[in-house]
């Protein structure tokens, strides 16, 4: 058995969702399913956008509704650009908030930023070892 990776985030306005993720990452509408789902393509992984209103439960029993407003989690995307300052300056154009400066490391370069809907997720642009500059084994 292979595994297979899918990419879900939840968004309070699915339209909204579409119009940021395909202006931000050069993404395209792939297929919709229904009214609240859409697949996003062009990325070496599907992204799918779920409509979902603020409040509503994730799951039966969830001791929390989503929020919208700004939030880290622990499980985010990175996504790895080419040339990092257009790429910023692209996803803030389409609505994310950039929350650091560009910050550098053995491996390259990242800067943090936040969607639309407060989902955290960072920009960054590896150099030539990339995270083989950081591996031991």
């Amino acid at each position: 058995m292979s595994a297979r990776l899918f990419v879900n985030i939840d968004v309070s306005d699915l339209e909204r969702g579409v119009a940021f993720y395909t202006a931000a990452f050069g993404l395209r509408v792939a297929r919709r399913f229904g009214p609240t789902v859409v697949e996003l393509a062009g990325a070496p992984t599907p992204l799918y956008l779920l409509q979902k209103p603020a409040g509503t439960a994730p799951f039966e029993g969830a001791p929390a509704g989503r929020d919208y407003a700004r939030h880290w989690t622990p499980v985010h995307f990175d996504i790895a650009v080419d040339d990092l300052e257009p790429a910023v300056a692209r996803a803030v154009a389409a609505g994310a908030t950039a929350e650091s400066d560009v910050q550098s490391f053995a491996w390259g370069r990242i800067v943090y930023l936040a969607d639309p809907f407060g989902h955290g997720f960072c920009l960054l642009q590896l150099d030539a070892a990339g995270y083989e500059a950081l591996a031991t084994s």
